[in-house]
């Protein structure tokens, strides 16, 4: 291609709208998107393309929790853009030791570690785990044990981790010395545990496979068994964190501290940002080029990071959390009771919940969103037999009534259809 047509390409390109379409042409295949094409938001309201407008139960999968263009992170934001964008990780910021600073004085850590998303935030917890193994007790310990049904990211690393084999088919030969149990056996987790296991790694609340809880118990026999292995307790709260279950981070609602902890989607409110969590000790395996990142710490998102921080950690904000899910979850036992034949089960934590189908609906979450979708609510599946919600924390007491309605009207033609 010679240079005018490259400027012609460039000239088209920028001319011609976008639509749906768009997306099947140009972009790699690994989502299959809605129909529509949101184009702006604000709270919990939507608008597509066409200007439909649509109630937002999705959050961007628990990422806005303040909601779309919350007006306290976007002041901070545009402030900060004013200032300073990026430096590289020779230099430090005043951005992200705020930032390390509120996170260590608001949780059980002493350390904090910055990079962009639940992947990496995962990627560098796994590398600490073996690395401080090695350092303590030698090569040997190095085993990794997790969750069936688990999600811990889609680095192949993270994705091993992850105890759902249909995220690693065909990314064969997978990293090593990686062990899966099932989420909530205390039994299994008790003959996993030997002097192989570096680290133990759970989601307080599993939130892709199927929003599933934590047993209290189940945790503390966790903690238990990694204190008399020497192995680390690992909590990725990349979903159920930073306000989503009623707590700043679900462990405090459990009693149950864990050596390292992981963190994303909520912490940046949409701008890409991760955070490890540890102690001193833990952290001091680590040294001088042990692991990094060109953006972690990035001037921008650690300032957006701690305004929703700031925001979220209140007791009066996080008392409202508790009282928004309180009001929720009776909206969708009532309908779970209307509609017997659809919904088994209403589960969860917080604003972090799910509607289990039946075993005759199994299979058929998406067919549900996509009703509600058609009904302007936006609702997100656990696999295909779970109907999750995941509004924006701030979500009012209005807001879930007009949801709940819409959801009916949605099963009501789903219904209608059979």
């Amino acid at each position: 291609m010679t240079a005018t047509q490259r400027l012609d390409a460039k000239a088209m390109s920028d001319a011609e709208p976008v639509t749906r379409k768009t997306f099947d042409e140009v972009m790699v295949p690994v989502y299959a998107p809605s129909a529509m094409v949101p184009v702006r938001a604000h709270g919990l309201d939507l608008w597509d393309q066409e200007g439909k407008h649509y109630l937002d139960f999705t959050a961007g999968i628990g990422v806005t929790s303040l909601g779309h263009a919350h007006p306290a992170v976007v002041e901070t934001l545009s402030a900060q853009a004013e200032k300073l964008w990026h430096v590289g990780n020779g230099y430090t910021n005043e951005p992200v030791l705020q930032l390390a600073r509120a996170l260590t004085a608001a949780t059980f850590a002493d350390r904090a570690f910055f990079c962009n998303s639940g992947a990496e935030a995962n990627e560098a917890a796994f590398k600490l785990a073996r690395k401080y193994a090695h350092t303590r007790f030698g090569p040997s310990k190095s085993r990794i044990v997790s969750c069936v049904n688990a999600f811990h990211g889609r680095t192949l690393f993270t994705v091993s981790v992850g105890g759902q084999p249909k995220y690693t088919e065909g990314y064969e030969p997978l990293p090593a010395e990686l062990l899966h149990i099932p989420f909530n056996d205390i039994d299994a987790a008790r003959a996993a545990i030997g002097d192989d296991v570096c680290a133990l790694v759970v989601e307080p609340v599993q939130g892709e496979g199927g929003v599933l809880p934590a047993d209290v118990e189940y945790l503390k026999v966790l903690r238990a068994l990694c204190d008399a292995s020497g192995a680390l307790l690992i909590f990725d709260e990349v979903q159920c964190g930073m306000g989503r279950t009623g707590d700043l981070f679900a462990y405090m609602d459990y009693g149950v501290t864990p050596d390292i902890l992981t963190s994303a989607k909520a912490l940046g409110n949409g701008y890409p940002v991760g955070a490890m969590l540890t102690t001193d000790d833990v952290a001091s395996a680590f040294t001088v080029g042990a692991h990094g990142t060109t953006y972690g710490g990035n001037p921008l998102a650690a300032s957006v990071a701690l305004k929703v921080l700031q925001t979220i950690n209140t007791p009066d904000f996080l008392a409202r959390v508790r009282q928004a899910s309180a009001t929720l979850v009776k909206k969708l036992e009532a309908i779970k009771d209307d509609y017997p034949q659809v919904f088994a089960q209403v589960r969860g934590r917080g604003l972090m919940l799910g509607m289990v189908l039946t075993d005759a609906w199994r299979g058929r979450a998406k067919d549900i969103t996509k009703a509600a979708e058609a009904q302007g609510l936006m609702l997100l599946i656990a696999g295909p037999d779970v109907v999750r919600l995941l509004p924006a924390l701030v979500v009012s007491d209005a807001q879930i009534e007009d949801a709940q309605s819409r959801l009916r009207r949605a099963l009501d033609v789903v219904l209608s259809a059979q």
